[in-house]
């Protein structure tokens, strides 16, 4: 007989929640995620508010993971894959403040983790001489958003394509 699943938690941000759910949401063991806002000042922010990008906040995801399952080193991998983290302010069409790429660290193993992964990323040159502008920053208060954002894409019928692929 095992004992209780040990589960972790992540915590990134880079573009739209929306996007970065999708990507992360069918992953073999993640567990849950939820859209939200995290790394500001005011207390529970709500969608309109982070949208003006004044309060600091991020569009954020928070994953609970099965690190037996899926490393955070995979997770780090996709959260990579899915965004150009040379950015200072989102992507596509989504550009402010509150778009920006960072990595919400919940322990010293993890900000270890994604200070190597950033590390390699930038030596790898993938995206030539730009920096990697992406933050790393300890985890701090989570909101999560408002229900009509939660599992976005399967709500409003449109799919989303990952690069999921690429991890199987």
């Amino acid at each position: 007989m095992t004992g209780p699943v040990q589960l972790s938690k992540a915590t990134f941000t880079g573009g739209c929640f929306w996007d970065l759910e999708a990507a992360f949401r069918n992953v073999e063991g993640v567990a849950g995620t939820v859209a939200g806002y995290t790394g500001g000042t005011e207390p529970d922010p709500d969608y309109e508010q982070v949208s003006t990008g004044s309060t600091g906040h991020v569009e954020a995801l928070g994953i609970v993971f099965d690190p037996a399952v899926v490393s955070y080193d995979q997770l780090l991998g996709i959260f990579w894959a899915m965004h150009d983290p040379t950015r200072p302010d989102g992507r596509g069409d989504y550009t402010g403040p509150q778009y920006r790429s960072t990595i919400f660290y919940h322990d010293e193993k993890q900000e270890e983790a994604a200070l190597a992964s950033r590390d390699r990323l930038a030596a790898s040159k993938q995206y030539g001489d730009r920096p990697i502008v992406t933050e790393l920053l300890p985890a701090s208060t989570f909101w999560p958003a408002e229900a009509c954002h939660q599992q976005f894409y399967e709500k409003c019928g449109r799919g989303y394509t990952t690069s999921r692929q690429i991890y199987e």
